[in-house]
């Protein structure tokens, strides 16, 4: 009992700091989505396969966890935007207050979308809201088609999955049809995107859901609150 109720408290305490941030990047009008997925998923070859992609003059700054090393943020600084790692040293998910920290610094003015990947994990994520406006759950096809079923509180609160690695289907024994099936009886709304990131298929589509729910975002913002 005692364990239940510290981590009620911790959960209780990030929903705070979370509601803060939220608030603040409302204010400053940054679009922040949070990548969740299994370890080795594609989350930081997507990334930099974005990054590559945007257009010039793009407002875009990127956090990325892990729990040691700094390997992901220097493999994503090299395309020019704001990018930090968080080093969590054991922590297996990110939460609402390493984000106030490592933005502090940050001017939010200068930003219009923040990217968030995760630490590798498809459990303690989905219990930590870190001001996002949307969550997104990335599957590889190198896993199992019963991942969502497996780990349905994360399929249930992300909006979009994105089915990676789609070029290795011909020789991996998965299939992407049972796969989104099993996705959408956790979220029957879930929309889905695949790609291959090394070749570049789905990205387009990808992206144009990034923008689009970026613009879908600002236009939510300008109604009045209440």
């Amino acid at each position: 009992m005692e364990r239940v109720a510290m981590e009620g408290k911790v959960l209780s305490e990030n929903a705070r700091v979370a509601a803060e941030l939220r608030e603040r990047f409302r204010e400053h009008r940054v679009f922040v989505v949070n990548l969740i997925s299994s370890p080795g998923s594609g989350k930081t070859t997507l990334l930099e396969k974005t990054l590559e992609k945007l257009p010039a003059g793009s407002r875009v700054a990127v956090l990325t966890g892990d729990l040691q090393t700094e390997n992901d943020a220097n493999r994503l600084k090299r395309y020019g935007y704001p990018v930090k790692q968080i080093v969590t040293g054991g922590t297996c998910h990110l939460d609402a207050r390493m984000i106030e920290k490592h933005i502090a610094d940050w001017n939010l003015d200068e930003i219009d979308v923040l990217i968030v990947e995760n630490v590798g994990n498809l459990v303690c994520p989905s219990s930590y809201d870190l001001g996002e406006a949307a969550k997104i759950v990335l599957l590889s096809v190198t896993e199992g088609e019963d991942k969502p079923l497996k780990y349905p509180s994360i399929f249930f609160k992300s909006e979009l999955m994105v089915l990676t690695k789609t070029d290795l289907l011909p020789y991996v024994p998965f299939d992407a049809t049972l796969a989104l099936e099993n996705a959408r009886r956790v979220h029957p709304e879930m929309e889905v995107v695949k790609v291959a990131s090394l070749g570049g298929d789905g990205l387009r589509e990808w992206m144009n859901w990034l923008e689009q729910r970026k613009q879908k975002h600002f236009a939510e913002l300008a109604q009045p609150v209440g």
